[in-house]
């Protein structure tokens, strides 16, 4: 911590030992403020974040015995225990230091001071907030790296010219600071594309965050993203760092963020626009350094003119956007994934390594593929569990949209949802999965086509 970064508050009774302290720390860069009454603490404390507090040992209620001041040292190591106090007092001897540095007192000063000794110990204690407060960041980023979903493979796979074009994409932009928004079916692989952009990024070495936006409740919002102080509601028993605080230096991954409402939208804007969060509960920012990449499974653009989705919020989260093809729309990559499957399945259940026979691969190339590359992963899962042969063979993989095909659909039957889902799949199955092509022929936007596939599980 530089010395122009740390913030001090001196409180003590005594005018005059305000005004010395305050002149001669100033004179070294710090910041200062004053205090003569120690119950103004609790307030101070919630309104500000000091990295150091002088704290008087005697006030005028208790005038020697110093109880005043480990009382008020308590205090404020339960509201923040990374600031380091020290106490000063005129009546110090070796029993009371070695009192209150078990209580938590970083030193401990005699007055009058020394000009050099005060300064020495000011900035041995400021260091030693700074290195709690990293301790405390990086521990947070720790549990947060710990809580995250076990992923079975790091890299895509894929070698199909569509998934080309997207790896050009990622390395063209990973290593730039630009806003990634990644748009695609639901189980294509958006956060698999995330993490590639971080990896490849100049903040690879520090953290990725992922917020799953639909699984946070609006009233959580905020101390989610943004962290809340001690006090600021019922359950807020300690002061907490927000998400945007523990990937502060690394990548934030917003994932589905076409599911946060209208009223949310704005606050997250904010944020964004001006790179600091204020803790749900206190008055103070605190800056952010972030690398923000975005997901979602909808059209923001149609959103936007549905009046659903803010247009400055889409401009702020889309310098870059990635469309993620859905698996009908990469066939070619299908036995690859499945064969890395196979293998990853046997391995985890601890049977032979299994194969798949050409008709297999016949049978996965030509299903539609609604859950894309997830549900492929499942279903291979599953074969393998229940399979007791060393070759896969069709029949042991059974597909829930199989249960009616189209050509089980009679025209005569009138069914409106059917008769539409029917012609979807013929559209779909004449341009070999072509999504552009299919949704041209019905005179469909390529997002109106998307969310009737989505919608009828196509």
């Amino acid at each position: 911590m530089n010395a122009e970064e740390g913030k001090i508050l001196v409180v003590d009774d005594d005018g005059d030992v305000l005004q010395a302290a305050r002149l001669f720390l100033k004179q070294h860069l710090f910041s200062v403020e004053t205090e003569k009454d120690p119950k103004s603490l609790p307030t101070l404390l919630k309104n500000n974040d000091y990295d150091l507090i002088l704290l008087d040992m005697n006030f005028t209620e208790d005038v020697s015995s110093g109880e005043e001041g480990f009382f008020w040292l308590r205090k404020i190591l339960e509201t923040d225990p990374s600031i380091a106090v020290i106490l000063i007092t005129a009546y110090g001897d070796i029993d009371k230091a070695v009192k209150a540095v078990k209580q938590g007192a970083t030193d401990f000063v005699l007055k009058p001071w020394q000009n050099e000794k005060l300064l020495a110990t000011v900035s041995a204690a400021l260091k030693l907030t700074n290195s709690r407060r990293q301790v405390a960041t990086l521990k947070r980023q720790q549990e947060q790296l710990t809580s995250e979903i076990d992923h079975h493979y790091r890299d895509i796979i894929g070698r199909s010219s569509a998934m080309m074009d997207v790896f050009q994409t990622i390395e063209k932009v990973a290593a730039t600071d630009a806003n990634v928004l990644i748009t695609g079916e639901n189980g294509t692989g958006k956060e698999l594309i995330a993490r590639a952009i971080h990896r490849r990024s100049t903040r690879r070495e520090n953290i990725f965050i992922n917020v799953d936006m639909g699984a946070i409740s609006d009233n959580l919002f905020e101390s989610e993203l943004f962290g809340y102080v001690k006090g600021a509601f019922t359950d807020a028993k300690e002061d907490r760092a927000g998400r945007f605080e523990v990937a502060n230096g690394g990548t934030l991954f917003l994932d589905e963020i076409g599911n946060l409402p209208l009223n949310l939208q704005s606050k997250l804007l904010t944020a964004l626009q001006s790179r600091k969060v204020t803790r749900v509960g206190s008055v103070t920012s605190k800056p952010v350094d972030i690398r923000l990449v975005c997901a979602t499974n909808q059209s923001l653009h149609d959103m936007v003119g549905e009046g659903s989705f803010r247009q400055d919020l889409l401009f702020r989260i889309n310098t870059i956007e990635i469309l993620l093809p859905p698996l009908r729309e990469r066939t070619g990559d299908i036995q690859l994934l499945s064969e890395y499957f196979v293998k990853l399945y046997s391995r985890k259940y601890k049977t032979p390594i299994k194969e798949l026979s050409p008709s297999t691969v016949s049978k996965l190339e030509g299903y539609g593929w609604p859950g894309n590359v997830r549900e492929l992963q499942h279903a291979v899962e599953r074969a393998v569990i229940l399979s007791d042969e060393n070759v896969l063979q069709p029949q042991d993989f059974l597909f829930t949209s199989e249960t009616q095909t189209s050509e089980q659909v009679q025209i005569e039957d009138f069914n409106l949802e059917e008769v539409e889902k029917m012609v979807l799949r013929k559209a779909l199955k004449k341009h070999e999965g072509n999504i552009s092509k299919a949704a041209e022929e019905l005179g469909l936007t390529r997002a109106s086509l998307y969310r009737r596939l989505e919608k009828y599980g196509l």
